[in-house]
């Protein structure tokens, strides 16, 4: 489902798709702050928080990224499955959630931790709809920039799930070690 759709909303201009990209990227910066805290990585939470004040003002409520483009700031990817990682809490099992796609049970827990008390998304509105709507027009916007990298990876990969597992892990194990 999210695929087909994702390709339908192609037809917005890359440029737009960008801007919407930016827009929840921008909501997301109080849960990279607080992680960038809780790791105790002062500069990247004082970046987050003058990234998060440039985009939300100049950058017209996140649309545009004026934080990166003049001031070279670059967004600090951090979660609290990394900051769980940082405390030496172990990956554990890797799963793949519906919808959500690869993660593991520290990871899990984390995006439970950032969802429930950090994101602004989910916090603000009332309505679960409204959540729900938020959240999915997100996934698309993102699959819709994406280059159809999953596709490449089973065209290409003898056994695509372990080549998705392995890679996650890495990646993952490298965030944490940064």
């Amino acid at each position: 489902v999210l695929k087909p759709t994702a390709r339908a909303y192609r037809v917005l201009p890359r440029g737009a798709r960008v801007s919407v990209s930016n827009f929840f990227s921008n909501l997301a910066a109080p849960i990279r702050m607080a992680n960038a805290l809780f790791q105790f990585r002062l500069l990247d939470a004082g970046g987050e928080l003058l990234r998060f004040g440039v985009n939300t003002t100049v950058g017209i409520g996140g649309l545009f990224d004026p934080a990166r483009k003049y001031l070279g700031l670059r967004e600090k990817d951090e979660d609290f499955g990394q900051t769980l990682g940082s405390y030496g809490i172990g990956q554990g099992f890797y799963l793949v959630l519906p919808g959500l796609g690869s993660s593991s049970a520290r990871d899990g827990i984390g995006r439970l931790v950032d969802g429930y008390y950090f994101d602004p998304v989910v916090i603000v509105p009332d309505e679960t709809s409204e959540v729900v709507a938020l959240k999915a027009l997100d996934m698309v916007n993102f699959v819709s920039l994406d280059k159809d990298t999953y596709e490449i990876i089973k065209r290409e990969s003898l056994d695509p799930y372990t080549f998705i597992k392995n890679a996650y892990a890495q990646s993952r194990a490298g965030k944490v070690d940064r």
